[in-house]
């Protein structure tokens, strides 16, 4: 099948840009004045990796936009999220395992590594303080307690360290559940998930996004021991340990938990996104993304025909997908059904139907007696055959010969 690109991609004459500024300046602009950023987590982060090529949730992360409030305002509120009960009961639990300094956490890891060394004496875990103003401030002095409990050779718990991570040319600042430095120098992610382990075994994907998610601290760490005069990216572990209660109760067990191809996954999703600075370029000028919230601070005052114009002003990668990991996936999804874009029916048939992008020219190629929209491949107008519109007809004639009604007499004796 001929490569084709999509009309979502191709170069066309905008209107006229925004002025230069500076990203800072051009991002708080896109929120608009007096909207905090919203922080991008590694759950958040993860997602983004999976859909490298929606510009539109690149640069909403990216900007820190509060994407719930403006799926909100839109009038497609997000259908999924973590209850307030189940978030409770994670920081019950995770507040249970770190309860003794980390000396629990720190012997279930030398538990599983299995790799013949003493295991740490009571007292023989060092829990440095982080606290700093700021989350520059904090990812500098997380960067120095990891210097310095890399070069002690002691066992080390570092609780919520904050990492950076360059995304898209934006700093992400990521807190992982805790990070213990080993003896030998290595460094270890602690991954703590209220999910259970019943008899020995947990929710195969529940575990997988776990795996996920922690693979992007692991990133961080890498960038970080990169970073700093004698580090080495190396001595960040591959394998993450992953901490969950057993079975109904609420005593900790754990299993070490292999992040490579995550890892190699999520670091080359995210090495194919686009820049925010080129996106946010790329816009009319004008363009912003504030809700204008009234005085109690959550009602949207901004007309939802305006936020929409803003929102569809940056193209977007709808797929399935979607639905469960962005908040602006419901408004996506009713403009890719509203456009008869084939994107809403999934990446797979996408991607075999080439250049047929709407469901139209997907049924006049495969009825064969109507005009094919501009864009279709030539196979679908009389040219060179092209293999999914011969697949669509073929198709297109197996059902009418299913559907019609049954011969009878010399006909059904001559079949």
């Amino acid at each position: 099948m001929p490569v084709t690109r999509s009309p979502d991609s191709r170069p066309t004459a905008g209107p006229a840009k925004a002025a230069p500024a500076t990203l800072r300046q051009r991002l708080a602009e896109l929120r608009g004045p007096g909207s905090a950023p919203r922080p991008l987590d590694a759950r958040a982060l993860a997602a983004l990796a999976a859909n490298p090529g929606c510009r539109r949730r690149v640069l909403l992360d990216g900007a820190g936009v509060d994407k719930p409030a403006l799926a909100r305002a839109l009038g497609a509120p997000a259908a999924f999220g973590q209850s307030q009960f189940a978030i409770a009961r994670g920081h019950s639990f995770e507040a249970r395992a770190k309860a003794d300094g980390g000396t629990e956490l720190v012997r279930l890891l030398h538990e599983q590594l299995r790799d013949g060394t003493a295991a740490p004496a009571p007292g023989a875990v060092d829990v440095p303080g982080l606290t700093a103003g700021g989350p520059e401030g904090r990812t500098a002095r997380t960067a120095l307690a990891l210097r310095e409990a890399t070069a002690a050779g002691r066992w080390t718990l570092l609780d919520h360290p904050l990492l950076a991570l360059p995304v898209a040319g934006a700093p992400a600042f990521l807190e992982p559940d805790a990070v213990v430095v080993h003896p030998d120098g290595t460094w270890t992610v602690v991954e703590i998930k209220s999910f259970p382990v019943i008899d020995g075994a947990a929710d195969p994907g529940k575990v997988g996004a776990a795996a996920r998610q922690a693979a992007v601290y692991v990133l961080a760490l890498e960038e970080l021991a990169a970073r700093l005069g004698d580090g080495d990216p190396a001595r960040v572990r591959h394998e993450i340990l992953l901490v969950c209660p057993k079975d109904f109760a609420n005593v900790p067990v754990a299993g070490l938990v292999d992040v490579r191809k995550p890892r190699a996954t999520t670091r080359r999703q995210l090495a194919r996104l686009a820049r925010v600075e080129d996106i946010a370029a790329e816009l009319p000028a004008g363009t912003t993304f504030d809700l204008c919230l009234a005085d109690d601070g959550k009602t949207a005052r901004r007309p939802a025909e305006e936020l929409a114009a803003a929102v569809e002003a940056v193209a977007a990668a709808y797929a399935p997908e979607c639905l469960a990991v962005c908040e602006l996936a419901f408004h996506c999804r009713a403009r890719a059904r509203a456009e008869g874009s084939v994107a809403a029916l999934g990446r797979g048939l996408r991607g075999e139907l080439g250049g047929l992008t709407t469901v139209e020219s997907v049924l006049a190629a495969a009825l064969g007696d109507a005009p094919v929209p501009e864009g279709a491949p030539s196979g679908a107008t009389g040219g060179a055959p092209d293999p999914a519109v011969v697949a669509l007809r073929r198709a297109a004639a197996l059902r009418a010969e299913a559907l019609a009604p049954p011969l009878t007499g010399i006909e059904a004796a001559c079949r």
